[in-house]
């Protein structure tokens, strides 16, 4: 069927998908109805969508996405995040760089407790961005750096990202979130090279050269604070252990810890309360709705894509570009880039996977690598404008224009590429720890 152009009825979705989105079309209406169109196109009656609909969401993998996004929520609202911020803020001390190192340590330790980049913008953000303005940095500056730490939420495993991967790409889940372990820390730690640069704009560039002598107080309200929050300090553990362990799943995981978040609440914090718990539920069911909106009409968009062979007519056409297998990762990660740049992660990887995964298998690169490469890039999107979804969540939280923060966030953006960069040239970053545990 192509009629419009000379265009398939597939390539006549894509075009029109992206025009909804250009008319400003929510992402999941937009999938939606351009597939819908496509199938019609097609000749297949609207009375199968529903099955293809449900056939999608009715994935038992998928469920971790819900109870993860239920238990980051949790975890905000109770006072577990508050308390947490308290402890590193006492254990970073009068290090070099303060509250800027404060709050990379505590974006890479909430990655492993929320799995979704704005959901920790918003549940950190706050105290974090303060805490850096007292310490004299920009809050612009502030804003942008917990942009960044909280965009790697979809690296640090459990993260959402590499749940819907794993289920798109049909790899191990657990392995995906043992690799994402080594390149989520080691772009944080790129993070914090720019701390220099931006503190120099508030008071000097690092106030001090060596950390002040540790005294007996520093000990004292390091244990007070330690105490307070130790409950909160074990959510990864109880999290990866039980996973890396064999003890539960992935997705059995997302409930262990929402169980354990409400246990903390009820019994160790006493902060649980009906008005707590309503409000995490309701959150967390609008900001599941979203995500899972997103992964029922792309199920009517990869049918489309499968009924006409848009998979082997476009990968075919990308490892036609070249025999040099870096030469078609370049391509690929400039594609995830700039759709990063206009979509959300869930929607790029429902639109790109299936065409890039038979790449991936033909070229011989392991998945496992390549979903943490992904992940990384998809990462880079949420603080890229024109979508960049953290961006706008910081700018609700500050107050401050959005053009600000995507300024004082291009340092970041900077060290991020070089990071997407060094790991995917090294791709014993992802595949060590995977190695090891064999």
């Amino acid at each position: 069927m192509s009629d419009l152009f000379g265009m398939g009825a597939g390539t006549q979705m894509i075009v029109a998908f992206f025009v909804f989105m250009a008319l400003r079309v929510p992402v999941a209406f937009a999938l939606g109805l351009s597939a819908m169109y496509a199938m019609w196109k097609i000749g297949f009656g609207f009375e199968l969508a529903g099955d293809l609909i449900a056939t999608g969401i009715g994935k038992y993998a998928l469920l971790a996405i819900p109870f993860f996004i239920l238990a980051g929520t949790l975890m905000g609202s109770l006072g577990i995040a508050e308390r947490m911020v308290r402890f590193f803020r006492v254990l970073i001390g009068d290090l070099p760089g303060g509250m800027g190192v404060v709050g990379t340590v505590v974006c890479l330790f909430w990655g492993a407790v929320s799995g979704s980049g704005p959901a920790s913008v918003a549940a950190i953000g706050p105290m974090i961005i303060r805490g850096m303005e007292e310490d004299g940095y920009p809050r612009a500056a502030a804003a942008a750096l917990v942009c960044t730490g909280a965009a790697l939420s979809i690296v640090i495993p459990p993260s959402i990202g590499l749940v819907i991967y794993g289920v798109i790409a049909e790899t191990s889940i657990s392995a995906l979130f043992i690799a994402a372990i080594i390149p989520g820390l080691f772009m944080g730690l790129l993070m914090l090279l720019v701390l220099p640069f931006i503190k120099a704009r508030g008071r000097d560039a690092l106030d001090r050269l060596a950390p002040a002598p540790v005294t007996a107080g520093y000990w004292r309200d390091l244990g007070r604070t330690f105490r307070e929050s130790f409950w909160g300090l074990m959510t990864p553990v109880v999290i990866l252990g039980g996973i890396y362990s064999g003890v539960f799943t992935p997705t059995e995981a997302a409930l262990v810890a929402t169980v354990y978040a409400l246990a903390v609440g009820a019994f160790a914090y006493r902060t649980l309360t009906w008005r707590v718990l309503y409000d995490a539920l309701t959150d967390a069911a609008a900001s599941s709705a979203v995500v899972m909106l997103v992964v029922a009409y792309a199920s009517l968009f990869g049918w489309v894509v499968t009924v006409e062979d848009l998979v082997g007519q476009y990968s075919g056409q990308l490892l036609g570009l070249s025999d040099n297998g870096a030469v078609i990762l370049l391509v690929i990660m400039v594609i995830l880039l700039i759709a990063g740049m206009f979509m959300d992660p869930v929607t790029v990887m429902f639109i790109s996977l299936p065409i890039f995964m038979p790449v991936v298998r033909e070229l011989g690169w392991d998945p496992v690598w390549f979903g943490v490469l992904v992940m990384v890039n998809l990462a880079i999107g949420l603080i890229t404008p024109p979508v960049g979804i953290n961006l706008y969540v910081a700018a609700n939280v500050t107050r401050l224009p959005i053009e600000r923060i995507a300024r004082a966030a291009l340092p970041f953006l900077v060290v991020s590429l070089i990071g997407l960069a060094i790991v995917a040239a090294l791709p014993g970053l992802s595949l060590f720890l995977p190695e090891l545990m064999k």
